[in-house]
């Protein structure tokens, strides 16, 4: 049987599929330890071949409703300049569960390259994996890589994929979690504090403000303006008790804030005092704005922008439009912008490249701390109703944090 070359084009990797024959178990260090402490196992099947599992769906809908969990076989003999790759960790974010709902602003190629019955999509934009085979000298066996384009697809156990379509990691004191999930939120903060503000650029003792603030965007935002030595103002949602707020305030203070308030506060007649305040001595005010929420919350964010400042949006979660008093266009001159990763990562991937680099270089030295992650558990064995019980959480209510695929005995 022979392997299929990767299709560049689809930027998904790609492999020869049949139904596969149950290989014999082995194991694997379940413990998300550094990478050099990590075992090394691969799990093959009859003359060598990968024995490999997806989520796949094949229409849009609810995840819960159109995922599926395909299996089929990667051959050993890899195509020129390729990799074969062994997924470690694999994150759900929301911009993956809205790919499968079709909501999603970039559509996906629909293909049967992996086998399914219909043409489908393996969704998952964000992951690390190591490397199993390599038949480029750019990568070695052990090395880890990260997806250099979005709709790479990395909810599967393993991936075929052209070497170009990946970007290494120096994986050293590193465990799969940090590698894994660098790649969305830290560099989405990263790019919005470093690239609107730009005449001149944010300084040290600058003043930013974000709803969101506990997302996993916001927390890297606080952290990255600390270390930059700008000053924050984070808006987030009460919680069910004044204790459990509290601890919310306590814990982004600990991670650089320099206030948050809850939503109510933040609405309430009496902030634009204690905004006026807080920033009393800086003639600027307030220079940039972070919004992921929109609505009322957008506009206040809005309101409370100095002469001149940047609004940046790169969400929605209040699914409710972005409504602007005119006022704040002509007298104060506002700036309003969209981010989307997508667009930055797939026209610049070497900006992404070295993004990541900074950024866990930053998680090495102790300077930026993980987000708070909810593992969910991948073996050979996981029934598909625990992944799209994973997959569909993820947009329902308070979380602990974020949900991630951890590959353990695939």
């Amino acid at each position: 049987m022979a392997s299929i070359r990767p299709v560049r084009a689809q930027g998904i990797a790609n492999s020869l599929a049949r139904k596969s024959i149950r290989p014999s178990r082995c194991t694997v260090g379940s413990n998300l330890s550094p990478a050099s402490q990590i075992q090394v196992r691969y799990k093959s099947g009859p003359y060598g071949y990968t024995q490999a599992k997806s989520l796949v769906f094949s229409e849009y809908g609810e995840p819960k409703d159109v995922l599926k969990l395909h299996t089929h076989s990667i051959s050993p003999t890899l195509p020129s300049s390729s990799v074969l790759l062994r997924t470690l960790a694999a994150p759900i974010n929301p911009a993956d569960v809205n790919t499968i709902q079709g909501t999603y602003g970039a559509k996906p190629s629909f293909s049967n390259l992996i086998g399914t019955a219909e043409p489908s999509v393996i969704p998952g934009n964000e992951g690390v994996f190591e490397v199993v085979s390599s038949s480029s000298p750019a990568v070695s066996k052990g090395d880890w890589v990260i997806p250099k384009k979005t709709q790479f697809g990395t909810w599967r156990t393993h991936a075929l994929t052209p070497v170009d379509t990946v970007i290494k990691v120096e994986k050293d004191g590193l465990n799969p979690l940090q590698a894994g999930t660098v790649s969305v939120n830290p560099c989405s903060a990263y790019r919005m504090l470093r690239d609107y503000v730009t005449d001149p650029p944010l300084r040290e003792g600058d003043w930013f403000i974000q709803n969101g603030a506990n997302s996993g965007v916001g927390r890297a935002a606080i952290q990255l303006g600390n270390l930059w030595r700008y000053r924050s103002i984070n808006v987030v949602r009460a919680r069910d008790t004044p204790e459990a707020t509290q601890k919310l305030k306590d814990e982004l203070t600990a991670l650089g804030a320099t206030h948050v308030v809850t939503e109510d506060e933040f609405m309430a007649r009496e902030f634009r005092d204690q905004l006026a305040e807080w920033t009393r001595g800086n003639r600027e005010g307030v220079r940039l704005g972070l919004n992921c929420v929109g609505g009322k919350n957008a506009q206040t964010i809005a309101k409370s922008l100095g002469v001149g400042g940047t609004m940046v949006t790169y969400g929605g979660m209040a699914r409710q439009p972005v409504t602007l008093p005119t006022g704040l266009l002509i007298f104060k001159d506002i700036r309003f912008v969209g981010f989307w990763l997508s667009r930055w990562a797939d026209r610049d991937p070497r900006s992404k490249e070295q993004t990541v680099a900074e950024i866990l270089d930053l998680v090495r030295q102790g300077k930026f701390r993980d987000v708070p992650v909810v593992e969910v558990p991948w073996t050979w064995d996981t029934e598909l109703d625990t992944l799209k019980e994973a997959v569909q959480g993820t947009l329902q209510g308070f979380r602990s944090g974020k949900g991630v695929f951890v590959f353990k005995d695939t």
